[in-house]
C-alpha cells in the first residue's frame, strides 16, 4: 500500500475481483449485497450509499462458510 501511495498519490487500493470462491465475479448491486450478507464484511459501499451489516435485516443473511471449503 505504501508503494502504491508513493507512486500514485492515492491512499486507497480496491480489489477488483469482488467474489467468493466458487462464485462468479460480482456484477450487480444485488450480487454485492448477497456477498455482503453472506460474509464477514461489515460495511458495503455502492455508489453514494454505505450499508452497515448491523443495520440490515438478519433474515437476509446467508452463511457461505457451509457452502465452500475454507482456505
Amino acid at each position: 500500500m505504501s508503494n502504491f501511495y508513493q507512486k500514485t498519490g492515492c491512499p486507497i487500493l480496491v480489489n477488483t475481483s469482488f467474489n467468493l470462491r466458487g462464485e462468479p465475479i460480482i456484477c450487480t448491486p444485488e450480487d454485492a449485497f448477497r456477498c455482503f450478507m453472506g460474509t464477514e464484511i461489515e460495511i458495503l459501499a455502492i455508489g453514494n450509499y454505505l450499508l452497515f451489516k448491523e443495520k440490515q435485516d438478519e433474515l437476509l443473511s446467508k452463511d457461505y462458510k457451509i457452502s465452500y471449503e475454507l482456505d
